[in-house]
């Protein structure tokens, strides 16, 4: 590897533990068996990526998801089994954090949305009892507040321009193979972590 000077990382899969399945399950049990061609890890259909973008509002999100799957859900029964993929966070990779921070520049990076947002940050709050998590970070980048997302080469760019950064000098650490192939042809270094690789393993 080059010089590393900056570092942006992922959220879900990287800090914050993730099962896909539980969703999945659960919406399956809600009567919408074909949750797969809505959205995965690795791939989100349009209403989805309207939703991490910030182009609709969740309560919008639920009104078209009723439509889109043709069921009578609750607001609440969606937002239980689209949270379910949330776990818990890893105060241990949290104090790996604290200890590079002081060597390179930190930023996040996540395909969230308004409805996860609120739910990790409760999540973080159980988990480590403080609500300082995106403190650890120069900037957390959420791609509901942004307006773009991972993949897309102008996400990538946006934080490398508002930041002043040089991408090779800049290291992306994602769980997301389409998103790490996102960030490579842009220049950035690039670490793909999937399990049971976690931070605890890297030596940066």
């Amino acid at each position: 590897m080059k010089v590393i000077k900056n570092i942006i990382f992922d959220l879900g899969g990287i800090f914050l533990n993730l099962n896909y399945q539980l969703t999945k399950d659960l919406f399956i049990k809600y009567g919408v068996v074909d949750f797969d061609d809505f959205f995965t890890q690795h791939h989100a259909n349009t209403l989805f990526e309207d939703l991490e973008k910030g182009n609709i509002t969740p309560e919008q999100f639920y009104d078209a998801f009723r439509a889109e799957t043709n069921t009578d859900l609750t607001n609440e029964e969606i937002k239980e089994a689209w949270n379910a993929m949330l776990v818990s966070f890893s105060k241990e990779r949290i104090d790996w954090l604290k200890k590079i921070k002081d060597k390179y520049k930190i930023y996040l990076f996540s395909n969230t949305n308004q409805i996860h947002y609120d739910a990790i940050m409760d999540l973080y709050n159980r988990d480590l009892g403080s609500d300082d998590f995106n403190l650890h970070f120069i900037k957390p980048y959420y791609s509901h507040e942004m307006g773009l997302r991972k993949p897309y080469a102008d996400s990538f760019l946006h934080i490398l321009e508002e930041q002043g950064l040089v991408a090779e000098e800049t290291l992306f650490i994602d769980d997301t193979i389409k998103n790490i192939e996102g960030a490579k042809g842009l220049g950035l270094q690039t670490i793909h972590l999937v399990a049971p690789r976690t931070l605890l393993d890297l030596e940066l």
